[in-house]
């Protein structure tokens, strides 16, 4: 018998999502050419960091092209009781670096992968996040 995946815990997306938003991060970068590990690391590394993934966050809240499913699980993300804190971001920036990774678990479950890379490929592979 299948869980209604809605029924989840955002806190249970983000734990997902973390690891998904790292790999298509990777993923994506190293698609784009061979490059030095170093430069690639540096480069996801800024891209992963709270403070990029709250940029995108706030970008996906005004994107007219997020759907109000998106952005419900983007706050649910975003307003979850976590139990720490990041040690190099605001308290703010995790908690919205908590709601993008909710939404990038979700998709990952719904199988929305072409999403997730939309996503990525529109507001994080500038070089700047």
């Amino acid at each position: 018998m299948e869980q209604d995946i809605r029924t989840y815990s955002p806190l249970t997306f983000a734990f997902l999502g973390d690891a998904v938003y790292s790999l298509y991060v990777r993923y994506t970068l190293v698609k784009k050419g061979n490059t030095q590990a170093k430069k690639l690391h540096d480069m996801a590394s800024r891209i992963v960091s709270a403070t990029s993934q709250a940029a995108v966050y706030d970008s996906l809240l005004q994107w007219e092209e997020t759907t109000e499913e998106e952005r419900v699980i983007l706050r649910r993300g975003c307003n979850a009781h976590v139990n720490h804190q990041a040690k190099n971001a605001s308290g703010t920036d995790y908690h919205k670096a908590t709601g993008l990774e909710a939404l990038f678990g979700y998709l990952y479950l719904l199988g929305r992968t072409d999403r997730i890379e939309e996503i990525l490929e529109r507001f994080t592979y500038d070089g700047k996040s």
